[in-house]
């Protein structure tokens, strides 16, 4: 992903109105994200866990601004793994989070949203490059080389972008 700016981010956002872009929380860091090495900036607000953002590339080189919302009770207090949907990375405990997108459009103004599991942190792109780790218990051994990790997990972004601008 390109490096973007705060402007870039608040203009990108397609499921929530111009207003709350313009107030939504944005990292401070945006200098030093490992930009190589992610598929999308994904983030959660400090000062409200329950939401979560979402920015990625489109085909045609702009980008693409997704709210989320992450259920309080998901994976909180369970000792067993979750996977993610996006990435496949296991987690126990709280690292893995039902996450909800409000869809675009009079869809989404209507009350229509779609759900995905994924990483609580949203660092999907930093967990198939092997730059995080995950923690858990035991993670499933994947021989699947780290090109095709990163492919399926782009796929998988993709088709859930899809399902939020339908």
């Amino acid at each position: 992903m390109r490096p973007v700016t705060e402007d870039d981010i608040r203009r990108s956002f397609v499921n929530c109105s111009k207003g709350e872009a313009k107030r939504l929380a944005v990292p401070r860091d945006l200098d030093e994200q490992p930009w190589d090495d992610l598929d999308f900036l994904g983030w959660r607000d400090p000062g409200a866990p329950d939401r979560g953002y979402l920015v990625t590339t489109r085909d045609d080189g702009g980008l693409l601004g997704i709210t989320l919302r992450a259920n309080p009770k998901s994976g909180r207090g369970f000792t067993h793994s979750s996977m993610c949907s996006l990435c496949m990375t296991a987690h126990t405990g709280g690292g893995v989070s039902l996450m909800t997108a409000r869809r675009a459009g009079e869809a989404g103004r209507q009350g229509n949203s779609v759900g995905q599991y994924l990483c609580a942190d949203l660092a999907c792109s930093l967990y198939v490059r092997g730059r995080k780790k995950a923690v858990v218990a035991v993670q499933p051994i994947e021989t699947t080389p780290v090109e095709e990790k990163i492919a399926r997990a782009r796929r998988n972004l993709a088709a859930f972008v899809d399902s939020v601008l339908r």
